[in-house]
């Protein structure tokens, strides 16, 4: 009995890797580190599951793992589903392809919206946005998703730069600015550093002879 438990556990084992239908199982994405296998997230992309296509793309977004891009490129060819696509778009944007973030802004007007935002605002400088933001005939979904991007991204540049919004007519569009000046100023208030203060002195008094 104990030797068929032990050679049932020795299975269990070598197939831990593998789920019920034999593809590769995947890592969870909170532990993507620079430690981790860009090439095995690079071989999920081809995964009969869209979900982990995504999880796998998104993993590569965050190791910048310029040397998958050629492999993400070709996936990207080939891929039908949109969310994956995005991720795709995201993970190419992270190896160096400046001009997928395009493609990123445009799907904050589709059924995409929260996830094409959610990587807007893993970017490195709010200054990628700007030239989005300044464009004739924007959506609204798209302005207010670039406005809330940069709420959290933002720096006293860009308070001066959204603070015109506020006075916008479109709707929701005003509201957002206000909200994303607001919480900049906030960000900026705390983080600044206070200007060390005079030490008191206490000054003598002369005691007065009689």
């Amino acid at each position: 009995m104990k030797r068929l438990c032990l050679v049932i556990g020795m299975f269990l084992q070598a197939c831990a890797p593998f789920t019920a239908l034999g593809q590769p199982r995947t890592l969870p994405q909170d532990a993507v580190d620079a430690r981790a296998d860009s090439a095995e997230f690079a071989g999920q992309l081809g995964h009969v599951d869209p979900l982990v296509r995504r999880r796998a793309a998104e993993a590569l977004a965050r190791l910048a793992a310029g040397n998958q891009r050629r492999v993400v490129e070709g996936y990207l060819l080939q891929e039908k589903n949109k969310e994956v696509r995005l991720a795709l778009d995201w993970a190419l944007h992270r190896m160096g392809k400046a001009e997928t973030l395009f493609r990123i802004v445009r799907e904050l007007n589709s059924s995409r919206h929260d996830q094409a935002l959610g990587y807007l605002k893993q970017l490195d400088s709010a200054n990628l946005l700007y030239p989005f933001l300044n464009q004739n005939g924007n959506p609204t979904k798209v302005t207010v998703g670039l406005l809330e991007a940069l709420a959290q991204l933002g720096d006293g540049e860009t308070v001066e730069i959204v603070k015109p919004l506020c006075d916008s007519f479109a709707r929701g569009v005003a509201a957002a600015a206000e909200v994303a000046v607001e919480r900049i100023e906030a960000r900026l208030g705390q983080t600044k550093t206070p200007s060390p203060s005079r030490p008191r002195t206490v000054g003598t008094i002369e005691r007065l002879s009689p």
